[in-house]
């Protein structure tokens, strides 16, 4: 079998019909949770000016230093740049301060699904082009908002039965105020022991010192353990808005363990800040997690709004549900198989196929020239409950043969009786049917 010639871009994959599966399972039980407690969907490009990023991120992150993807285009000199988005919070916040969304009643709730894009390395788990879900509250800031969004994740992580997968790691990183007189003191601490540090620590030690906390370097943690600790340059107001959080967590009986070395990858976090991990693993395999971001409108343009978000990585999400054994409901079967013989039993086989698919049954046939037996085998590979099989014969006397695949059995019918059976043996309830009204009330796009 000779090779392919053409493959994915490298740190990409194809999202196969199985996983498809998955990824419809995963929307459904978000847009769920999400219309229980009033988000509203939205979408923002694909593509933005590399600044939002760079302001809403933080222009010393990885993200932006090495993960952006750069959009090319016949720019000219004056044109801004552009890159694919790493990440959906910086442009629903640009999206709120655009559309004046601070006029509409407080707090703004909005949810969005899609892929984003990141230049990493590829390794296990991590693409660079990769699809999340993500929820965000604009416009309050409150203890109880922090912990409603949290209930709201893990609500969705417990509909898709990975919830016991995972451990929610809970910090506290105060003001911007009080993290620059943590970065001094860090700083101060690290005089004279760069040397010991890894490249990577040394620079972000110049860069952005928090990443040292959560530095996956065996010898920058252990230097760590004698480090000051962020904790203690909190300010009153913010120890006591993570009390009450807490509080309302275990009102909400939300399982948590504190982490004082969770601080987030990106320069817009404020106070609350969390992440679920896996039990065994821990960070290595999270599924997703975010925080407050109280600056961050203000730095996009808008006036001073508090918000909170998080963010979830679906690839992730599915590679937990597997390892948990969940299967995803697969409606893609196939009901019923009608084969056929000869020109004339072929037209009548399309209007069975186009009266049976309209009445919401799973239906495939009339394809090709093959012999009846073939067809059936065909029928056998495609997993069809039952076959309708109509040659020349049953054309002239106005039959049909129905065959349930399962039993093995197979009768002789009269044509107009073979919609009617097939609804009756697969039962109404089963069928699937829908108006275009209903589908989009319901919310059960498959978007």
């Amino acid at each position: 079998m000779s090779q392919p010639s053409f493959r994915t871009p490298k740190g990409t994959h194809d999202l196969l019909p199985e996983d498809q599966q998955y990824m419809t399972y995963i929307k459904k039980a978000v847009r769920h949770r999400a219309r229980q407690a009033g988000y509203k969907r939205i979408e923002t490009p694909i593509f933005e000016s590399k600044d939002i990023f760079e302001r809403g991120i933080g222009a010393h992150t990885d993200i932006v230093e090495k993960e952006l993807f750069m959009v090319s285009s016949k720019q000219k000199a004056e044109d801004p740049e552009y890159a694919l988005r790493p990440e959906f919070t910086a442009g629903i916040c640009r999206s709120f301060v655009e559309h004046g969304m601070q006029q509409l009643p407080l707090p703004v709730e909005l949810y969005a699904i899609g892929p984003c894009f990141r230049h990493d390395r590829p390794q296990k788990g991590r693409y660079r082009q990769f699809n999340q879900f993500d929820f965000e509250v604009i416009g309050l800031r409150d203890a109880s908002i922090d912990a409603q969004l949290i209930h709201v994740l893990s609500k969705i992580l417990s509909d898709l039965r990975i919830l016991d997968r995972l451990t929610l790691q809970l910090n506290n990183i105060g003001t911007a105020e009080n993290r620059s007189e943590y970065i001094a003191a860090l700083k101060d601490y690290f005089i004279g022991k760069e040397r010991n540090l890894p490249d990577i620590d040394r620079s972000r030690l110049e860069s952005n010192p928090l990443r040292l906390l959560d530095s996956k370097e065996e010898d920058t943690q252990i230097l760590l353990k004698s480090a000051p600790t962020l904790s203690q340059f909190l300010d009153e107001d913010s120890i006591a808005f993570h009390e009450t959080l807490k509080e309302y967590l275990d009102v909400l009986e939300i399982n948590y363990v504190e982490n004082p070395g969770l601080v987030r990858g990106l320069d817009y976090y404020t106070q609350t800040v969390f992440e679920y991990w896996d039990n065994e693993t821990g960070a290595q395999n999270a599924v997703g997690g975010g925080g407050r971001y109280d600056p961050l409108i203000e730095l996009l343009g808008g006036n001073p709004t508090p918000g909170i978000g998080f963010a979830c990585g679906m690839e992730r999400i599915v590679w937990q549900m597997k390892q948990a054994g969940v299967q995803a409901p697969n409606k893609d079967q196939i009901d019923v198989f009608v084969a056929q013989l000869g020109p004339d039993a072929k037209k009548m086989c399309l209007q069975l196929i186009s009266q049976l698919r309209d009445l919401g049954v799973h239906t495939l046939g009339a394809l090709g020239e093959a012999s009846l037996k073939s067809q059936m085998r065909l029928a056998d590979k495609f997993g069809a409950r039952y076959t309708l099989l109509l040659g020349q014969m049953e054309v002239k006397e106005g039959t049909i043969i129905l065959r349930d695949m399962v039993a093995g059995k197979q009768k002789q019918i009269k044509i107009e009786q073979a919609v009617p059976l097939i609804i009756k043996h697969l039962g109404a309830e089963n069928l699937d049917t829908y108006t275009l009204k209903d589908h989009m009330a319901d919310g059960v796009d498959e978007d």
